[in-house]
């Protein structure tokens, strides 16, 4: 069975984090995160689902970037929010 894949892929660019030190949001508002999500469109860097704040879900939505990686060391996968799945 083949898979099709995402279409979203199309809007992954090269990208450098605006942020790498954490989640751009959550450092201005001084706020705690758990982990962190790289925008693969723009570079944003946001918190994850189960920080307090889920920037990086709030971020796909507001920008329409749906595909995120994980910036957490050692950690290599992709993310559709539009799908809710790996890419």
């Amino acid at each position: 069975m083949a898979t099709i894949p995402d279409p979203h892929l199309a809007m992954v660019r090269p990208v450098s984090p605006r942020t790498p030190e954490g989640c751009e949001e959550c450092l201005k508002e001084h706020s705690p995160w758990v982990h962190l999500r790289l925008c693969l469109t723009c570079g944003h860097v946001g918190c994850c689902d189960s920080s307090p704040l889920k920037h990086a879900r709030r971020h796909a939505g507001s920008a329409g970037h749906p595909v995120v990686r994980s910036f957490e060391p050692g950690e290599d996968w992709r993310w559709c929010f539009v799908h809710e799945a790996l890419v």
